[in-house]
């Protein structure tokens, strides 16, 4: 597992686990969009989320795998 710095790259395809987990109590996600905003897909429930990228880089605890 990789800790995740400001400087990281994400992309679209990697999963990464945020600090918070869901509601269905998964904590890992999948990029889904990487732009302005951020889509990320629960991998748990399959719930799609949209977070602004600033929040999204702040609740982002590590990068699982990348693509």
């Amino acid at each position: 597992m990789i800790f995740i710095d400001p400087s990281q790259n994400l992309s679209v395809g990697n999963v990464v686990v945020m600090r918070k987990p869901h509601a269905c109590g998964e904590n890992k996600w999948e990029i889904i969009r990487y732009g302005a905003d951020v889509k990320l897909k629960c991998m748990g429930c399959s719930r799609v989320v949209l977070l602004e990228r600033p929040k999204f880089k702040k609740n982002v605890k590590k990068l699982l795998n990348e693509s």
